[in-house]
C-alpha cells in the first residue's frame, strides 16, 4: 500500500495522502515539518484541559511536534466583569459572542505569529472529514474560534474567519469538543507522533474507504476463527484481503464516501 521507506518516512506519507494516492507516493512528495502550533480562544479553556493532557496528544507535545495554547476570551473582555457577549440586535433568545473581545484577541494573536488559517467551529461550516485532516496537518499554526452561545458576530466571520469547520450536524454547547476534536484528527498525522507511524496510513476514510477488520490473539475464541489469510504470513496476500474488505465495508456501510 505504501513504499517500504523508514519508519519515520512511512509516517510522513500521511501528510500528503490527500494530494496523493498511497500508491503515487514518492520521495518527492515528501518535506520535513518543523513543529505545529494550534492556538485555541474560548469562554471556558477549562474544558480542554484533560483532552490535551491524555495520551496521542500528550505524547506529540512531550516530543515537541505539537504545541497547544489555549486562551481565555475573557483575557480581552470588554470590562472588569469579563464579558465578552451581549444580546442580539433584532431581538431572540440567546446571547451573542461580541467582536470586540474576538478581534482583540484574534490581533493581538496574530502579532506573534502568522496563521494559515483561521478557523471557526460552527455547525453551519464545512463538514470536517480526514481529507481537511489531512490537509490542515500540513499547516504550521491554526487559530481555532470555539463558539458559544448563540455565535460569533457575523462580522467576525466577514473579515478575520478563514475557514469555518462543522464536526455533524447536530449543535452542542460550545466549540471546545469540536476544537479538541480537530486537534487530535491533526496532531495524530504528524510524523513522530504515533508509536507506529505506518498506522495512520489504514485509518478509515484514508483512500475514501473505511478500515477493514481487525483481529488479535487468541487465534480462536469460543469457536470464532481469525481468517486464514492473517495468518497465512503471505504479506501480499494480506495487504489484498484487507483491501477487499476495506471496500466491502464501506459498500456495505457507508457507499456515499465511494461518490466522492
Amino acid at each position: 500500500m505504501y513504499p517500504d521507506h523508514s519508519t519515520h518516512l512511512a509516517g510522513l506519507y500521511t501528510n500528503v495522502i490527500s494530494l496523493f494516492p498511497r500508491k503515487y507516493c514518492t520521495l518527492d512528495h515528501l518535506a520535513i515539518f518543523a513543529a505545529m502550533h494550534i492556538d485555541i480562544i474560548s469562554v471556558l479553556p477549562e474544558l480542554l484541559e484533560s483532552p490535551f493532557a491524555h495520551s496521542i496528544l500528550k505524547r506529540a507535545k512531550d516530543k515537541g511536534l505539537l504545541q497547544i495554547e489555549v486562551h481565555p476570551l475573557r483575557k480581552w473582555a470588554v470590562n472588569a466583569y469579563g464579558q465578552v457577549d451581549d444580546y442580539q440586535y433584532g431581538g431572540g433568545a440567546g446571547m451573542v459572542m461580541m467582536c470586540e473581545p474576538l478581534v482583540n484577541a484574534i490581533e493581538s494573536l496574530s502579532a506573534t505569529k502568522k496563521f494559515d488559517e483561521i478557523i471557526y467551529l460552527t455547525p453551519d461550516g464545512e463538514r470536517f472529514n480526514q481529507k481537511t485532516a489531512n490537509r490542515l496537518s500540513l499547516q504550521q499554526n491554526l487559530l481555532l474560534i470555539c463558539g458559544h452561545y448563540k455565535g460569533i458576530d457575523e462580522r467576525v466571520r466577514e473579515h478575520y474567519v478563514t475557514k469555518e469547520i462543522s464536526v455533524g450536524d447536530y449543535v452542542l454547547s460550545g466549540g471546545e469538543l469540536p476544537a479538541a476534536i480537530l486537534a487530535d484528527a491533526i496532531g495524530r498525522l504528524l510524523p513522530g507522533v504515533l508509536n507506529d507511524e505506518t498506522s495512520a496510513l489504514f485509518d478509515s476514510f484514508q483512500d475514501n474507504l473505511l478500515a477493514p477488520p481487525v483481529y488479535t490473539r487468541p487465534a480462536e475464541f469460543r469457536g470464532w476463527k481469525v481468517p486464514d489469510i492473517l495468518l497465512s504470513g503471505d504479506p501480499k496476500k494480506i495487504s489484498e484481503w484487507r483491501h477487499d474488505m476495506a471496500l466491502k465495508r464501506t459498500e456495505e456501510r457507508r457507499p456515499d464516501i465511494l461518490e466522492e
